[in-house]
């Protein structure tokens, strides 16, 4: 059986025994929405990356440990991941005060040189930038990486209604931040 059919538990236990190419099949299945949610975390790439991949490395870190059906990988990655952009936006926000720092620089073309999807994107992408740090978790988690509830109270470490809430209060946010611009972005 090759590993894209093999379970994550059995992927870890293979790899914590001494099968490195075990870590492939799991990365190819993991890596890309970590590696997303890093980036809307922090708006960044290259802290994206480095996210990601720590998130990674610590997986193959703690696999000898790794306790079969206790967590699922997916749901431990992105807590992972989390917790790691939250520890770079604090260091952030102790470097420069928030009146001193500059707004996230978008890589891409401007917004003529764009489709009317690409403007859309990069409004909701700033949007999300300026929601609180769990609100933006939260709808990250369950709208964009489309994530059940229930997987989200577990990674975060809060209940089911308190994921509700937070979803709830950061549509809201995303709403008021967009809201100015509706007859830009094709709405109106």
């Amino acid at each position: 059986m090759d590993g894209s059919t093999q379970t994550d538990d059995a992927l870890i236990a293979a790899y914590a025994g001494g099968d490195l190419s075990a870590a492939a099949p799991l990365a190819q299945r993991h890596a890309p929405r970590v590696l997303s949610l890093a980036l809307r975390m922090l708006g960044d790439a290259a802290e994206a990356e480095d996210v990601a991949q720590d998130a990674m490395l610590r997986l193959w870190r703690i696999a000898p440990e790794w306790q079969p059906g206790r967590a699922r990988a997916s749901t431990w990655l992105y807590r992972v991941a989390a917790n790691l952009c939250t520890d770079r936006l604090r260091r952030r926000a102790r470097l420069a005060p928030l009146d001193a720092a500059a707004e996230p620089v978008d890589a891409r073309p401007s917004a003529h040189e764009r489709m009317q999807e690409g403007q859309r994107q990069g409004a909701l992408e700033a949007a999300l930038l300026e929601l609180p740090e769990r609100q933006r978790l939260a709808v990250i988690l369950r709208h964009i990486e489309e994530l059940p509830n229930p997987d989200i109270a577990a990674m975060m470490g809060i209940s089911v209604d308190a994921v509700e809430s937070l979803t709830a209060r950061g549509r809201a946010g995303l709403a008021r931040a967009l809201a100015d611009r509706k007859e830009a972005l094709g709405y109106e």
